[in-house]
């Protein structure tokens, strides 16, 4: 049963008595019980009934990430129209595939990771984690592949526990997920410390999972080395920029940029 306050409001004029009008507050959302301290310690999201942002939060977004600070996505260089042909997961792997056909190897992940600043030796480490993990479920056949090739047409196969749950099993992008992860865990709403990233790693932590434990710290760790905010703190819009794949764009760039400006 519903929690949310109705009030009902009766219209009448002199001729004619309106149905009544149902108004609808959130003022009844129970998010915390006293008796159990970690629905105190985490609040989960509440939108502000006032003009939300944006809808349906609870809605999975096929191909866009959308936020309450960012209700239409990623806009810049028309990133969403651009690519509302692919799933956000599709979207957030993007940039490893620079031939754009749809797979990438482990020389395209390779490349990829050292573009966004990753020394020779990282970026090994990372070819070495993605592919022998999520090659063989995005594969088409049930053969392995010897090249330990990713299919971007089956990544959503690759999704697995003890995540942010952002990504859903079909590879869509959840609101409420992404808000809640600064609202439970976030010491300011719109940004994430190294301290809150462990926070939420031990709260999203998943029983009898260590392919989901090692894959969330592994992500978590290379989003840090590679956003390297000088005041510790990881943005919030970074971070969807994160899980849509638009910010590995912005961080090459501007390495590029830096790295000619050096040699100039």
């Amino acid at each position: 049963m519903s929690r949310t306050t109705q009030r009902l409001v009766d219209e009448t004029d002199s001729n004619c008595t309106s149905p009544p009008v149902v108004e609808k507050t959130n003022e009844d959302v129970v998010r915390s019980i006293p008796e159990v301290y970690v629905t105190q310690e985490r609040l989960s999201f509440l939108q502000s009934e006032d003009e939300p942002p944006i809808t349906h939060t609870g809605t999975a977004r096929a191909n866009k990430a959308v936020s309450t600070d960012s209700p239409h996505g990623t806009t810049k260089d028309n990133w969403a129209e651009r690519n509302k042909g692919r799933t956000v997961l599709q979207q957030h792997c993007l940039f490893f595939d620079s031939d754009d056909d749809g797979i990438i190897w482990p020389t395209d992940t390779f490349h990829g990771f050292h573009k966004l600043g990753f020394g020779i030796l990282l970026s090994l480490v990372a070819v070495f984690i993605i592919h022998a993990n999520f090659s063989y479920p995005t594969l088409p056949t049930i053969l392995p592949d010897p090249f330990f090739r990713v299919h971007l047409r089956n990544i959503h196969k690759d999704k697995h526990g003890s995540d942010s749950g952002v990504y859903d099993h079909e590879g869509r992008f959840m609101p409420q997920h992404f808000e809640d992860l600064f609202s439970k865990y976030s010491s300011d709403k719109d940004y994430l410390t190294i301290w809150d990233v462990t926070k939420m790693m031990k709260g999203q932590r998943c029983i009898a999972d260590p392919i989901g434990w090692g894959g969330a710290f592994f992500e978590w760790l290379a989003t840090y080395i590679m956003l390297w905010p000088e005041d510790g703190k990881m943005r919030k819009e970074d971070i969807r920029g994160i899980y849509d794949g638009s910010v590995f764009f912005t961080v090459a760039a501007r390495r590029a940029r830096n790295e000619r400006s050096v040699k100039n």
